[in-house]
């Protein structure tokens, strides 16, 4: 079976398996091939000190995790969760005292595909980084189901940023004259975010630096008719601009005109 898409980006050790946290669906722990279940009841608890990215102060996680007004109870809920942890066969966290942490050996896959996604945006993304693409970002929903506000925040964090990600990862891909990545790319965005202006951009400039001018008209189509549908606009007119440049090679005869606005949206009114 194929790796899945955070799993790729997670880091190795030449000296064997090293834990794996897995937040992208339900939470549980990988070491090498082998699953590793976490305990219902300890389980917020280790997220909750995962998706920080420095050490929790045990006051804040009791009061965050059990908001009761009730400080010794929220504290003998957290010594309770931390005791089940501890029973785990694979140690995850650094626990003192004064405050919790992840383990240093503990590999996160959210922080993975946080760092992947930040070597993308600001340019420094390898060959390696720029071929690897999630299949969609269906796949990379964090924590599906949970509610805790601070889940929440999260989980709309890392797929903006994911988001962003796409569109300057299919950027890179068409530079590099990889025009099918570059609309594979695209089109994950696009799916994720029908209505997000500058993933369909580059899904238009992705169909046009390859030659390919239908596609281009059919994806600008579909989303002026997806616009007008939604929102009772018209696309941008610096998008529909791309379709009424033609191409400068090939013969004259077969190159095409205007992108034809009008058929593809029906004003209202």
């Amino acid at each position: 079976m194929m790796p899945d898409f955070p799993q790729l980006l997670v880091p190795r050790d030449t000296l064997g398996p090293l834990p794996v946290l897995h937040l992208f669906g339900e939470p549980f722990v990988s070491v090498g091939a082998r699953r590793v279940d976490i305990p219902r009841s300890c389980r917020r608890l280790l997220v909750f000190v995962a998706l920080r990215p420095s050490r929790v102060e045990r006051p804040y996680a009791a009061g965050s995790l059990w908001p009761i007004n009730d400080e010794a109870r929220a504290d003998g809920n957290l010594r309770s969760a931390l005791w089940r942890l501890n029973r785990m066969d694979v140690q995850l966290l650094s626990v003192d005292k004064y405050g919790l942490t992840m383990r240093d050996e503990v590999a996160v896959d959210l922080r993975a595909v946080s760092a992947w996604a930040t070597r993308v945006i600001d340019g420094t993304a390898t060959t390696a980084d720029l071929r690897a693409a999630p299949p969609g970002m269906d796949s990379l929903e964090l924590l599906p189901g949970w509610y805790d506000d601070w889940a929440l925040m999260e989980r709309e964090r890392i797929r903006q940023r994911l988001l962003h990600a796409l569109d300057s990862q299919s950027r890179h891909l068409m530079r590099m004259g990889l025009y099918a990545d570059a609309v594979d790319v695209a089109m994950a965005a696009v799916g994720a975010e029908p209505l997000r202006e500058s993933a369909q951009r580059l899904l238009i400039e992705a169909h046009l630096a390859a030659g390919n001018w239908v596609e281009g008209r059919r994806s600008l189509a579909v989303y002026a008719g997806l616009l007008d549908r939604e929102l009772g606009v018209r696309p941008a007119p610096e998008l529909t601009a791309l379709l009424r440049c033609p191409p400068s090679s090939g013969p004259a005869g077969s190159r095409p005109g205007p992108f034809p606005v009008k058929s593809v949206v029906n004003p209202r009114g």
